[in-house]
C-alpha cells in the first residue's frame, strides 16, 4: 500500500516501525501513533507478523505449478553439457568442412568408383584448413574467417594450420610465405583478427622448428622469436584459441632438440605442442616421443600433445615421407578425435588432408583421387604422372621408384577394369642399366652415393645416339 494510502471500511493493514530502546528505561509495552495508543508487547509481536506471511507465497499458484512439473527441472538437469560444449570446453565434435579437397573432387565426380570411398571414409572427417596465402593478408584472413565461422554456426570446433613462414619448406615442394619476418608479424596479426572469440585449434607453421637444415644459427634463432610473437598475437587475439607449435615426429630430431627449439619458440605460452604432421609415424611412436618432449620440456602441466594421424594407419612403411611413392599398404589413422585415451594428448587430428599431394609430383595440396582411394583401403595408388610431369626429380632422386611404380600402375589397372587380361611384365628379372656418366655425378653429391649404382632413365632431349659400352652385357 503506498505509504498516503487510504484503507476502505472493513480492511486492516499491519504497521511496523523500527526503533531503538536502551535499557536504561522499563521495557515498553505500548505506543502511540498520532495520538492513537497502540497495545501490544516489544518487537517480539512485530517479527512475528513479519514471519509469519510466507501463506501468499504458498498459496500462489506459480509454485505450485512449478513442484508439479518435473519434467522443466529434468531437462534443466540433463543438458548441462550443451553449453559447456560450445561456449567453453572443447569437447564437442570437431567441425567436417564441406568445402576441402576431397569434398569438391567428390561432388564433381559422383560417378567415379572411388567417389562413394572417399566420401564415406575420408571428407566426412574432420580436418585441417590451411591458410597458405603468405602474401596477401587480407584474403587469408577472409579464407579464415569464413571458416571460422562457418564452424562457429554449426556449433563446431575448427582446425586452422597457419603456414606463411618466410622460406617456407626450406624452398622444397611447397615454398613460399611471407617475405620475410617483419611482413610475418604483420600476416599473423590480420589474420589472428579472423579467428573469433570460441575454441579453435591452431596449428602454427609445420616443419618451422623441426626444419631448419636451411637457416644459420641466427636465422633459426629469429624465427623462434618470429613464431614466440606469433602466439602471443593469437592468444590476444583470441584468448579461447588453442595454439600449438611444430615438434617435428618421432623419427626426426630427438626429444631433446624438439624441446629446446619449442622453448626458443615461447612453447610455455601455448598450450603444447604438435607432431606427425604430414607424416606416418604410428600413434604409439608418437606418444612415446611426445613424452620424452614433455619430460625435456620439465612435464609442464599447461603443455599437452597433438597428434596427426591422418596416414598413420599402417606406420610409415617404406620410410619414404612424400605421397609420390605411397605405398599401396599405408593407410588412415586414428579417426580425429578430443577424446585420445591419453592424459598427455589432447587431440587427434587429420591436419594433413589425406590425398593432398605433398608436392614431389603433384602441385602441394592438390587433391589427388589415387592417393585418398589407397588410404582408405580401396585400392592401390597410380602415379604414371611421375614420369612425365617431373622427369628431374624422377631421374635424380627416385630411380628405383619409377621401375616400381610402372609395375603397381599396371596391377592397378587389370584390378580395376573388370574384364581386362593379365600380362605378364615381359622384363620381369632383367637387369637396369646404370649409366656411368649419371653415376658419377650423382656420387659427387652429398649423399648421391647411395642412389649412385641404381638403373636411371636417360632422356632424349637432343639428336643424339645412345650406345652402351662394348662388352656391358646390352
Amino acid at each position: 500500500m503506498p505509504w498516503n494510502g487510504s484503507l476502505t471500511n472493513g480492511n486492516s493493514a499491519y504497521i511496523g516501525f523500527n526503533g531503538t530502546w536502551s535499557d536504561a528505561n522499563p521495557t515498553p509495552t505500548s505506543f502511540t501513533v498520532n495520538g492513537v495508543s497502540c497495545g501490544g508487547g516489544p518487537t517480539s509481536t512485530s517479527t512475528t507478523t513479519t514471519t509469519t506471511r510466507p501463506t501468499t507465497t504458498t498459496t500462489r499458484p506459480t509454485t505450485t505449478t512449478t513442484t508439479t512439473r518435473p519434467t522443466t527441472t529434468t531437462t534443466t538437469t540433463t543438458r548441462p553439457t550443451t553449453t559447456t560444449t560450445t561456449t567453453t570446453s572443447p569437447t564437442g565434435d570437431l567441425y567436417v568442412d564441406p568445402d576441402n579437397g576431397g569434398a569438391r573432387w567428390v561432388a564433381a565426380n559422383p560417378n567415379d568408383s572411388r567417389a562413394a570411398v572417399i566420401r564415406d571414409r575420408i571428407t566426412t572427417q574432420p580436418q585441417g584448413r590451411w591458410i597458405t596465402n603468405g602474401t596477401n593478408a587480407s584474403a587469408a584472413a577472409a579464407d579464415t574467417a569464413a571458416y571460422v565461422n562457418a564452424a562457429n554456426s554449426a556449433g563446431k570446433i575448427p582446425q586452422v594450420v597457419l603456414y606463411a613462414l618466410p622460406n617456407r619448406d626450406c624452398g622444397g615442394a611447397s615454398a613460399g610465405g611471407a617475405s620475410d619476418l617483419n611482413a610475418y608479424a604483420s600476416w599473423v596479426s590480420t589474420v589472428a583478427a579472423s579467428l573469433g572469440n570460441r575454441t579453435v585449434y591452431v596449428i602454427l607453421e609445420p616443419d618451422g622448428l623441426a626444419l631448419q637444415t636451411c637457416l644459420s644459427s641466427s636465422e633459426a634463432t629469429a624465427r623462434g622469436n618470429a613464431l614466440s610473437a606469433a602466439v602471443s598475437t593469437i592468444k590476444s587475439a583470441n584468448p579461447s584459441a588453442k595454439v600449438y607449435l611444430d615438434g617435428g615426429h618421432s623419427a626426426w630430431n630427438s626429444a631433446s632438440v624438439a624441446a629446446q627449439r619449442l622453448t626458443g619458440a615461447g612453447v610455455s605460452k601455448a598450450d603444447g605442442f604438435y607432431t606427425n604432421v604430414s607424416n606416418f609415424q604410428t600413434t604409439s611412436n608418437e606418444i612415446n616421443f611426445g613424452q620424452q618432449v614433455l619430460a625435456a620440456l620439465g612435464n609442464p602441466s599447461n603443455l599437452r600433445q597433438v597428434i596427426d594421424t591422418s596416414r598413420n594407419g599402417a606406420g610409415p612403411g617404406s620410410g619414404d615421407w612424400c605421397d609420390d611413392n605411397l605405398p599401396s599398404t599405408r593407410r588412415l589413422g586414428n579417426s580425429p578425435t578430443l577424446n585420445t585415451g591419453t592424459s598427455s594428448v589432447e587431440a587427434f587430428l587429420w591436419v594433413k588432408l589425406p590425398g593432398e599431394a605433398d608436392g614431389c609430383a603433384n602441385t602441394a595440396g592438390s587433391f589427388q583421387p589415387a592417393n585418398a582411394y589407397s588410404l582408405a583401403g580401396g585400392g592401390t595408388v597410380t602415379t604414371t604422372t611421375t614420369t612425365t610431369t617431373r622427369p628431374t626429380t624422377t631421374t635424380t632422386t627416385r630411380p628405383t621408384t619409377t621401375t616400381t611404380t610402372t609395375r603397381t600402375t599396371t596391377r592397378t589397372t587389370t584390378r580395376t577394369s573388370g574384364g581386362g587380361t593379365h600380362v605378364d611384365n615381359p622384363f620381369a628379372g632383367a637387369k637396369g642399366y646404370v649409366n656411368p656418366a649419371w653415376a658419377a655425378k650423382a656420387s659427387a653429391e652429398p649423399g648421391g652415393s647411395k642412389i649412385a649404382d641404381q638403373p636411371t632413365a636417360v632422356w632424349l632431349d637432343t639428336t643424339a645416339a645412345i650406345t652402351a659400352p662394348e662388352g656391358s652385357g646390352y
